[in-house]
């Protein structure tokens, strides 16, 4: 396998278990191109392969995604298994940050790469109105008929065709412990927004600065926003604002930056304050929160699953003991919130390379390869959940699939790139100025519905 080096960065990640469950849980044969009938997934046995592909010696196949670090090498040790089993060769292209502009640059110029993987639903939209994508043929249609619930094909839809596979999930939902910190300061795993902010300051008190806040990367406080007002307005508001049916300059929208606030104002709260936080990319912010397990910079991280990657890869920390999650604590008399994303596999070219690739990664077999490399998340049903490498993971992932079609999926990533998922832009950039100034929220929902007007076009 090749990588073409097309730049750098770290995104967004991207599906989420429901609270109820999370929160009691957490206490065929092989085508003629590559092989024989078994898959070597990376367990301890071969496991037999469920998916036929078909013979592409000669061919070559460039599959995009924004993943770098050990998230890049996971997923090169799935590609792997598709060239043995094909014979063809796969170049892994990294897009950097902005993954529509990257990929839009490649179409335009007339060198698009044969599968990209697209972190928001927005996207795969603004490409499929463009004509950019290929609906998926026979084969892969038949594995997400197999595999995906309703509501996880219906994200990778647009103007009723199937363009997308969702490959990856990631809950949104989960706020990060160094156990020990919490057992210092005697804090127990909170329920409520106040409960939280009662806990951090308790934290602090201990000695310990208690949340630390990735906001150098303006997409972790999109989710830091988005929980707190799924929860605080509920679902139905969630899909207005989402949509852009209502201002974010609504009272609801005001609501939620103030609570948001509380925390963001409170310099003590964060560690290395406002400043502190606007300069700590996501792995940092992890990183500060369980690579010294006696001495951590910080007690807390609130992101998704994938937060166990960098814990495993970056740090000594040990997931379920150093290291414990608990649901986003619901906010006023909210539930606690739901909030899902993911990275959507769509083919580019029309080819048999592309639909095999496509075919592949809506299998179970791509799922598992995954899987049990850890911090990975699969919306695909049919994976067992004893692939996953311990039991924080595997409860994540069974809620995940208990919860059906019960989930609302990331608000920026719904959104038009230009407001929801460019560096330096639009939310990202108007929430990172909040995190600055969070007293302002006036200016904040101005910012806000301003861009969003823009790249909404009402």
């Amino acid at each position: 396998m090749r990588i073409r080096n097309a730049g750098g960065g770290r995104a967004r990640r991207a599906a989420a278990a429901t609270t109820a469950a999370l929160a009691l849980s957490l206490t065929a044969a092989c085508g003629g191109g590559g092989g024989d009938d078994t898959e070597n997934t990376g367990g301890s046995e071969d496991v037999k392969a469920t998916v036929e592909l078909p013979d592409l010696k000669g061919e070559t196949v460039q599959v995009a995604a924004v993943w770098t670090g050990p998230e890049q090498k996971n997923f090169e040790t799935a590609l792997k298994e598709f060239e043995k089993r094909t014979g063809a060769e796969v170049e892994f292209v990294p897009t950097g940050d902005n993954v529509a502009t990257f990929i839009g640059s490649k179409i335009e110029g007339g060198a698009p790469p044969d599968v990209a993987m697209l972190p928001q639903v927005g996207v795969l939209k603004q490409f499929a109105e463009k004509g950019w994508l290929k609906p998926v043929d026979k084969a892969t249609q038949e594995q997400l008929d197999e595999n995906y619930s309703d509501g996880w094909k219906e994200l990778g839809q647009a103007d009723g065709k199937q363009y997308g596979a969702y490959f990856k999930a990631a809950n949104k939902s989960l706020v990060w412990y160094n156990t020990a910190a919490f057992e210092n300061a005697g804090a127990e795993e909170p329920k409520s927004w106040q409960d939280f902010l009662d806990t951090a300051q308790l934290v602090a008190d201990s000695g310990v600065e208690p949340v630390s806040v990735g906001g150098a990367d303006g997409w972790t406080l999109t989710d830091w926003f988005e929980n707190v007002y799924l929860s605080q307005a509920g679902p139905e508001m969630y899909d207005k604002l989402a949509a852009h049916e209502i201002k974010w300059t609504d009272p609801s929208v005001e609501k939620a930056l103030t609570t948001l606030g509380e925390l963001f104002g409170e310099d003590q709260l964060l560690t290395g304050g406002k400043s502190g936080a606007l300069q700590t990319p996501f792995p940092e912010s992890v990183t500060k929160t369980f690579s010294d397990l006696e001495a951590p910079q910080a007690a807390m991280v609130y992101e998704g699953d994938f937060v166990g990657v960098t814990i495993a890869n970056d740090t000594d920390a040990k997931i379920g003991s150093d290291a414990q999650v608990f649901p986003f604590p619901a906010v006023g008399e909210g539930d606690s919130p739901v909030v899902t994303a993911g990275d959507a596999a769509v083919a580019l070219k029309d080819t048999k390379a592309a639909h095999a690739m496509m075919t592949f990664l809506a299998s179970k077999d791509a799922a598992r390869i995954m899987a049990e490399q850890g911090g990975f998340l699969s919306p695909n049903k049919g994976l067992d959940t004893a692939a996953y490498p311990d039991d924080v993971q595997r409860e994540i992932a069974q809620a995940l699939i208990d919860s059906g079609d019960d989930f609302r999926f990331d608000m920026s990533d719904q959104a038009p790139a230009a407001f929801g998922g460019t560096k330096g832009e639009g939310e990202w950039k108007a929430l990172q100025d909040f995190l600055k100034n969070p007293e302002d929220v006036e200016g904040a929902m101005q910012a806000l519905e301003k861009s969003a007007a823009k790249a909404f076009g009402n």
